[in-house]
């Protein structure tokens, strides 16, 4: 499984993930694992542009993209 690893972490940074990571009962490295995955799973703006234009569909009224954009920000 390949390995990341990141320098120059700013002191302050470090403490509040490792304190989020503390009150999530997880070990830093488990709990930036987690955050990392999740962010993998979501398609970026751009991907979910193309897959809405791939779609090639009129069905898709104003309304419809706003609410599917409103459900989807919580996932951020």
């Amino acid at each position: 499984m390949p390995t990341i690893q990141i320098k120059h972490v700013p002191e302050q940074t470090h403490a509040v993930l490792r304190e989020r990571a503390a009150q999530a009962h997880q070990s830093l490295q488990e709990y930036l694992l987690s955050k990392l995955i999740a962010e993998a799973e979501r398609p970026s703006i751009s991907e979910w542009l193309t897959r809405v234009d791939q779609l090639h569909s009129t069905d898709f009224t104003v309304d419809y993209l706003v609410n599917v954009l409103h459900d989807e920000r919580p996932r951020r």
